[in-house]
């Protein structure tokens, strides 16, 4: 019982679930499940690189667009958060700096995720677009 009180203490006080939280549970979630779906089709091609060439193709442009997905939802709940920071400031009027540094900060988390997760994506990508171009080369 101590050990799963212990475990569940770990998970719940990482501080990438904090910050996973911080940006927002939907859109950081869309974005993980953007970046899960980049690399499973990443495995996928290059599973498929020796047998089926146009299949390793397939996924590769499948993985371009899922990469693409992630960032471009990043940069759509950072604009929405923005817009919801900017919207607590006109209601309080003259806030405090460090509030409204915090909805800033808050409001970039999810653009910093969605930027790791196509970073992660396209080194992936260029990986297997290089063992693709060695396959037509042989």
């Amino acid at each position: 019982m101590n050990e799963l009180l212990v475990s569940n203490y770990l998970i719940l006080s990482n501080p990438f679930v904090d910050r996973f939280n911080e940006g927002g549970p939907f859109f950081m979630s869309l974005i993980l499940i953007c970046l899960l779906l980049s690399v499973f089709l990443l495995i996928k091609g290059f599973i498929n690189l020796k047998k089926h060439k146009e299949q390793s193709e397939k996924m590769l442009k499948l993985t371009v667009d899922s990469s693409l997905l992630g960032l471009v939802l990043g940069f759509l709940g950072s604009v929405i958060g923005l817009i919801t920071a900017f919207d607590s400031v006109e209601a309080m009027g003259n806030p405090d700096p460090a509030i409204f540094a915090g909805g800033l900060k808050v409001s970039l988390l999810t653009a910093t995720f969605g930027l790791f997760s196509f970073v992660i994506a396209r080194i992936g990508i260029l990986i297997l677009r290089w063992n693709l171009k060695d396959k037509v080369k042989d």
